[in-house]
């Protein structure tokens, strides 16, 4: 009887967020995905729409893996040799050589002593930052950081949790003299590609500045940077923010479900850190790893990343990128500018951006509205995503759209 009225409450505050648009709507289901053709790269048809076909520019996966017939011959060998799922923790029975495989490519890719992976990107910010925050340490974060990160600053408990503004090395600078004294160690952590934005986190003056405060903690001033838009997508070989900012955190985070077109989360850092974290992450110790099928196709994909195929893709992704933001410029959008492929338009209005996606769906375009509180109030958007696949034939259909919705 009590769900009745649990039922009551929820639907209350389902019908607030619907009322004031802050809903997230039903969910778009894809039915089949069509092979590039012609000038074109792939298109999409949804349930609902019959047999209308769509262009992504919302998707994560940045090169375009997902469907490369290499990546799903390494997974389809991997499931008939190992089976489909690993029926067990890492610490039972769970652990096959293809995780052990990948986690060392990992830390190869990287340049660093060790890897280890998680089920997903959102699940190792909270199995890293959890246990690395003890009662006696300072968490100074951005203020546009991932969800991720702000739910495991809110797990950890720290001490103190200082937020500097989005990219403000002063502002950094002065949350770091109130950080002194208020714990043992403190911890800096930000995003590495800010996810809404495309922008990203200037890793060479974050470290900088982390360095001149080190000795004033007594386990020091650790740098922690989740990375999952950046790795794969982000710098000349894919090596993401480091590799732009030619700077390196102490611990990086990243994603293989987003440019590796995978699924599943990892962290790299010194031995040391990554064994502890194997003996104190509950997200790790009490959760089944990716599949078999699933490491083998990650493996597949860094070696492609790393061959002249990698570079060419990186290369193509960059320039439609820039096309795409050129083109947005041009027809008198607000974008923010930067090379990641995530490419936002900035409406700033919450029934404009409704408006714009609907209009954008009529005419075979996904692209995702971004609202508040996703989005602080006045920032609203359409994000979008380019990604390898894409041609210059996209592009201007999609600009094409664009003009035609701004001139109607």
């Amino acid at each position: 009887m009590a769900l009745k009225r649990l039922n009551k409450a929820l639907q209350a505050n389902l019908d607030e967020l619907r009322e004031t648009g802050r809903d997230k709507g039903e969910e778009l289901v894809i039915k089949e995905i069509k092979n590039a053709r012609g000038d074109f790269g792939p298109r999409y048809i949804l349930e609902g729409f019959e047999d209308k076909e769509f262009i992504k520019m919302n998707a994560n996966s940045y090169l375009g893996m997902s469907m490369h017939p290499q990546v799903i011959e390494a997974e389809e060998k991997a499931a008939q040799k190992f089976g489909v799922g690993p029926g067990a923790v890492r610490f039972i029975s769970g652990t096959h050589t293809p995780h052990i495989e990948l986690e060392k490519k990992l830390a190869e890719f990287h340049g660093r002593e060790a890897g280890m992976i998680f089920s997903s990107a959102y699940v190792t910010s909270l199995g890293v930052i959890y246990p690395l925050t003890t009662k006696e340490t300072v968490v100074v974060s951005d203020e546009l950081n991932h969800n991720c990160i702000i739910q495991a600053m809110r797990l950890s408990r720290p001490a103190a949790k200082l937020i500097y503004k989005h990219n403000d090395m002063q502002d950094l600078k002065n949350k770091m003299l109130e950080a002194v004294g208020k714990g043992k160690r403190c911890i800096v952590v930000t995003d590495g590609i800010f996810s809404m934005r495309g922008d990203f986190a200037p890793f060479d003056k974050i470290t900088e500045i982390c360095s001149k405060f080190d000795a004033r903690f007594d386990e020091g001033v650790i740098t922690i940077a989740d990375d999952s838009h950046g790795v794969g997508a982000f710098g000349k070989a894919g090596r993401g923010t480091e590799e732009y900012t030619k700077a390196k955190v102490d611990v990086l985070i990243g994603t293989l479900g987003k440019a590796f077109g995978v699924n599943g989360g990892y962290v790299v850092a010194s031995k040391t850190v990554v064994e502890y974290l194997r003996e104190t992450a509950p997200m790790y110790i009490y959760s089944n790893p990716i599949t078999c099928s699933e490491a083998a196709a990650a493996i597949k994909v860094l070696e492609i990343l790393d061959s002249k195929t990698g570079v060419k893709r990186l290369a193509h992704l960059a320039a439609m990128t820039k096309k795409f933001e050129d083109g947005l410029k041009e027809l008198g959008f607000e974008t923010i500018e930067g090379p990641h492929p995530v490419v936002p338009l900035m409406v700033r209005d919450t029934a404009e951006t409704t408006k714009l996606v609907k209009y954008l769906t009529k005419n075979g375009v996904l692209g995702t509205g971004l609202n508040f509180p996703v989005v602080p109030k006045g920032d609203e958007e359409i994000r979008f995503q380019v990604n390898a696949d894409h041609t210059e034939a996209d592009i201007d259909l999609v600009l094409e759209i664009l003009k035609n919705y701004k001139n109607r």
